[in-house]
Protein backbone atom coordinates (compact mmCIF):
# COMPACT_ATOMS: atom_id res chain seq x y z
CA UNK A 1 0.00 0.00 0.00
CA UNK A 2 2.93 2.50 0.51
CA UNK A 3 4.40 1.50 -2.58
CA UNK A 4 1.29 1.98 -4.52
CA UNK A 5 0.87 5.24 -2.91
CA UNK A 6 4.11 6.52 -3.70
CA UNK A 7 3.50 5.86 -7.08
CA UNK A 8 0.47 7.52 -7.13
CA UNK A 9 2.02 10.63 -5.72
CA UNK A 10 4.94 10.55 -8.29
CA UNK A 11 2.13 10.62 -10.89
CA UNK A 12 0.18 13.01 -9.95
CA UNK A 13 3.36 15.04 -8.95
CA UNK A 14 4.24 14.71 -12.49
CA UNK A 15 0.79 16.04 -13.89
CA UNK A 16 1.03 19.19 -11.83
CA UNK A 17 4.53 19.95 -12.94
CA UNK A 18 3.62 19.54 -16.28
CA UNK A 19 0.36 21.79 -16.03
CA UNK A 20 2.19 24.65 -13.96
CA UNK A 21 4.07 25.20 -16.73
CA UNK A 22 0.69 25.29 -19.04
CA UNK A 23 1.86 22.04 -21.03
CA UNK A 24 -0.65 19.63 -21.73
CA UNK A 25 0.86 16.02 -22.06
CA UNK A 26 0.29 14.39 -25.19
CA UNK A 27 -1.76 10.92 -24.92
CA UNK A 28 0.30 7.89 -25.69
CA UNK A 29 -1.54 4.87 -27.38
CA UNK A 30 -1.20 1.74 -25.18
CA UNK A 31 -2.21 -1.69 -26.51
CA UNK A 32 0.22 -4.62 -24.66
CA UNK A 33 -1.52 -7.00 -26.61
CA UNK A 34 0.22 -5.45 -30.02
CA UNK A 35 3.36 -7.51 -29.96
CA UNK A 36 4.42 -6.32 -33.23
CA UNK A 37 4.75 -2.78 -31.82
CA UNK A 38 6.12 -4.70 -28.45
CA UNK A 39 9.25 -6.11 -30.55
CA UNK A 40 9.79 -2.51 -32.53
CA UNK A 41 9.54 -0.91 -29.42
CA UNK A 42 12.14 -3.71 -27.75
CA UNK A 43 14.48 -3.10 -30.80
CA UNK A 44 14.35 0.97 -30.50
CA UNK A 45 15.37 0.49 -26.75
CA UNK A 46 17.89 -1.20 -27.50
CA UNK A 47 19.32 0.53 -30.06
CA UNK A 48 19.10 4.48 -28.85
CA UNK A 49 18.50 3.91 -25.25
CA UNK A 50 20.32 0.26 -23.86
CA UNK A 51 24.05 2.28 -24.17
CA UNK A 52 23.36 4.54 -20.90
CA UNK A 53 19.70 3.18 -19.42
CA UNK A 54 19.27 -0.55 -18.07
CA UNK A 55 16.05 -2.99 -17.69
CA UNK A 56 17.66 -5.08 -15.27
CA UNK A 57 14.24 -6.43 -14.40
CA UNK A 58 13.32 -8.54 -17.16
CA UNK A 59 15.76 -11.07 -19.90
CA UNK A 60 15.38 -11.18 -23.29
CA UNK A 61 14.05 -14.68 -23.04
CA UNK A 62 10.93 -13.40 -21.15
CA UNK A 63 10.56 -10.93 -23.84
CA UNK A 64 10.77 -13.23 -26.66
CA UNK A 65 8.16 -16.13 -24.97
CA UNK A 66 5.70 -12.75 -23.90
CA UNK A 67 5.66 -11.04 -27.43
CA UNK A 68 6.23 -14.29 -29.46
CA UNK A 69 9.39 -13.96 -30.87
CA UNK A 70 12.01 -16.49 -31.60
CA UNK A 71 14.85 -16.94 -29.73
CA UNK A 72 17.13 -16.63 -32.46
CA UNK A 73 15.65 -13.72 -33.84
CA UNK A 74 15.67 -12.25 -30.53
CA UNK A 75 19.46 -12.54 -30.33
CA UNK A 76 20.24 -11.49 -33.92
CA UNK A 77 17.96 -8.68 -34.49
CA UNK A 78 17.02 -7.11 -31.19
CA UNK A 79 19.76 -8.02 -28.84
CA UNK A 80 23.15 -6.45 -28.82
CA UNK A 81 26.12 -8.75 -30.24
CA UNK A 82 27.11 -11.46 -27.48
CA UNK A 83 24.20 -11.18 -25.42
CA UNK A 84 23.05 -14.33 -24.09
CA UNK A 85 18.76 -15.59 -24.43
CA UNK A 86 19.19 -15.22 -20.19
CA UNK A 87 21.25 -12.40 -20.00
CA UNK A 88 18.87 -9.30 -18.42
CA UNK A 89 19.17 -5.99 -20.36
CA UNK A 90 22.25 -4.29 -18.68
CA UNK A 91 23.41 -1.14 -19.63
CA UNK A 92 26.84 -1.43 -21.17
CA UNK A 93 27.91 2.22 -19.11
CA UNK A 94 29.98 1.85 -15.83
CA UNK A 95 29.19 3.85 -12.75
CA UNK A 96 32.17 5.89 -13.37
CA UNK A 97 32.01 6.94 -16.95
CA UNK A 98 28.57 7.77 -16.27
CA UNK A 99 29.32 10.47 -13.63
CA UNK A 100 32.12 11.70 -15.77
CA UNK A 101 29.62 12.62 -19.11
CA UNK A 102 26.65 13.14 -17.33
CA UNK A 103 27.55 14.32 -14.05
CA UNK A 104 25.19 11.46 -12.19
CA UNK A 105 24.14 7.61 -13.39
CA UNK A 106 21.63 7.38 -16.05
CA UNK A 107 18.65 5.54 -13.78
CA UNK A 108 17.37 2.44 -14.67
CA UNK A 109 13.92 2.55 -16.79
CA UNK A 110 12.37 -0.67 -15.21
CA UNK A 111 9.36 1.42 -13.47
CA UNK A 112 9.66 4.41 -15.64
CA UNK A 113 6.15 3.98 -17.21
CA UNK A 114 4.88 3.34 -13.89
CA UNK A 115 6.28 5.93 -11.80
CA UNK A 116 5.80 8.42 -14.63
CA UNK A 117 3.12 7.69 -16.53
CA UNK A 118 2.80 6.25 -20.58
CA UNK A 119 1.82 10.37 -21.27
CA UNK A 120 4.42 11.75 -19.68
CA UNK A 121 7.59 9.03 -20.94
CA UNK A 122 5.53 10.25 -24.45
CA UNK A 123 4.99 13.76 -23.98
CA UNK A 124 8.63 13.39 -22.65
CA UNK A 125 10.67 12.13 -25.54
CA UNK A 126 8.89 14.45 -28.15
CA UNK A 127 9.49 16.94 -26.18
CA UNK A 128 12.92 18.13 -26.41
CA UNK A 129 14.05 21.29 -28.71
CA UNK A 130 17.57 23.15 -29.26
CA UNK A 131 18.61 25.01 -26.41
CA UNK A 132 22.54 26.47 -26.69
CA UNK A 133 22.81 27.11 -23.34
CA UNK A 134 23.05 24.04 -22.17
CA UNK A 135 25.44 21.25 -22.17
CA UNK A 136 24.45 18.86 -24.76
CA UNK A 137 22.26 21.94 -26.60
CA UNK A 138 19.28 20.92 -25.63
CA UNK A 139 16.64 21.09 -23.43
CA UNK A 140 12.96 19.72 -22.53
CA UNK A 141 9.40 21.24 -22.23
CA UNK A 142 8.65 18.40 -20.00
CA UNK A 143 11.86 17.97 -18.17
CA UNK A 144 13.30 21.58 -17.63
CA UNK A 145 17.42 21.90 -17.34
CA UNK A 146 16.99 17.57 -18.36
CA UNK A 147 20.61 16.31 -18.03
CA UNK A 148 20.15 13.61 -20.95
CA UNK A 149 21.37 14.70 -25.08
CA UNK A 150 18.35 14.39 -27.73
CA UNK A 151 19.07 10.72 -28.69
CA UNK A 152 16.85 10.03 -31.39
CA UNK A 153 17.48 13.82 -32.79
CA UNK A 154 18.26 12.37 -36.13
CA UNK A 155 15.12 10.82 -36.09
CA UNK A 156 13.09 13.96 -35.29
CA UNK A 157 15.23 15.96 -36.77
CA UNK A 158 16.11 19.86 -35.16
CA UNK A 159 12.99 21.08 -33.04
CA UNK A 160 13.04 24.36 -31.95
CA UNK A 161 10.70 26.55 -28.49
CA UNK A 162 8.89 29.58 -30.43
CA UNK A 163 7.01 31.72 -27.31
CA UNK A 164 3.35 32.16 -28.68
CA UNK A 165 0.18 33.98 -27.25
CA UNK A 166 -3.07 33.36 -26.98
CA UNK A 167 -5.73 35.77 -28.03
CA UNK A 168 -6.36 36.19 -24.68
CA UNK A 169 -2.40 37.08 -23.71
CA UNK A 170 -1.61 33.84 -22.64
CA UNK A 171 2.01 32.51 -23.03
CA UNK A 172 2.62 29.28 -24.60
CA UNK A 173 5.65 26.96 -26.07
CA UNK A 174 5.21 25.92 -29.39
CA UNK A 175 7.41 23.20 -30.59
CA UNK A 176 8.40 23.55 -34.21
CA UNK A 177 10.84 21.31 -36.45
CA UNK A 178 13.22 23.43 -38.60
CA UNK A 179 15.21 20.97 -39.94
CA UNK A 180 13.22 17.72 -40.55
CA UNK A 181 14.68 14.36 -39.76
CA UNK A 182 15.04 11.06 -41.37
CA UNK A 183 11.52 10.18 -40.11
CA UNK A 184 8.23 12.54 -41.05
CA UNK A 185 6.16 13.30 -38.13
CA UNK A 186 4.13 10.39 -38.58
CA UNK A 187 6.54 8.24 -38.17
CA UNK A 188 8.58 9.31 -35.20
CA UNK A 189 5.13 9.42 -33.46
CA UNK A 190 4.73 5.65 -34.40
CA UNK A 191 8.38 5.15 -33.31
CA UNK A 192 7.96 6.70 -29.71
CA UNK A 193 4.82 5.50 -29.11
CA UNK A 194 6.84 2.10 -29.57
CA UNK A 195 9.23 2.63 -27.61
CA UNK A 196 6.50 3.41 -24.69
CA UNK A 197 4.50 0.95 -24.71
CA UNK A 198 7.95 -1.81 -24.83
CA UNK A 199 8.49 0.55 -21.19
CA UNK A 200 5.11 -0.02 -20.24
CA UNK A 201 5.26 -3.52 -20.78
CA UNK A 202 8.36 -3.72 -19.11
CA UNK A 203 7.13 -2.31 -15.82
CA UNK A 204 4.13 -5.13 -15.41
CA UNK A 205 5.09 -7.87 -17.57
CA UNK A 206 2.03 -9.61 -16.42
CA UNK A 207 -0.20 -7.16 -16.45
CA UNK A 208 -2.53 -8.72 -19.62
CA UNK A 209 -2.66 -11.71 -17.67
CA UNK A 210 -3.22 -10.07 -14.22
CA UNK A 211 -6.75 -8.21 -15.88
CA UNK A 212 -7.59 -11.60 -17.28
CA UNK A 213 -6.90 -13.59 -13.85
CA UNK A 214 -8.51 -10.73 -12.08
CA UNK A 215 -12.02 -10.76 -13.88
CA UNK A 216 -12.44 -14.65 -12.97
CA UNK A 217 -10.89 -13.63 -9.25
CA UNK A 218 -13.97 -11.02 -9.24
CA UNK A 219 -16.49 -13.19 -10.16
CA UNK A 220 -15.46 -15.92 -7.55
CA UNK A 221 -16.25 -12.89 -4.69
CA UNK A 222 -19.66 -11.89 -6.51
CA UNK A 223 -20.91 -15.74 -6.51
CA UNK A 224 -18.93 -15.88 -2.79
CA UNK A 225 -21.36 -13.18 -1.51
CA UNK A 226 -24.13 -14.38 -2.62
CA UNK A 227 -23.43 -17.71 -0.82
CA UNK A 228 -22.49 -16.24 2.17
CA UNK A 229 -25.28 -14.31 2.16
CA UNK A 230 -28.00 -16.82 1.76
CA UNK A 231 -25.54 -18.69 4.55
CA UNK A 232 -26.28 -15.87 6.95
CA UNK A 233 -30.09 -16.07 6.42
CA UNK A 234 -30.12 -19.63 7.19
CA UNK A 235 -28.08 -19.05 10.37
CA UNK A 236 -29.57 -16.60 11.80
CA UNK A 237 -33.15 -17.25 10.59
CA UNK A 238 -33.83 -19.18 14.38
CA UNK A 239 -32.04 -16.29 16.51
CA UNK A 240 -35.26 -13.97 15.61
Amino acid sequence: MKNLTALLLLLLLSFEVAASKGIELKEASIDLSDNASLERGAKHFVTYCLGCHSVKHIRYLRIALDVDIDQKKMLKDIAPEGANIYDQLHSAMNKHDAEKWFGTQPPDLSLIARSRGADWLYSYLKGFYVDKNRPFGVNNTIFEDVAMPNVLWQLQGEQHAELKKTIWGDEYTKLVIKEPGTLSEGEFDIFVNDLVNFLVYVGEPVQLERQRIGKYVIFFILMFLVVAYLLKKEYWQDVH
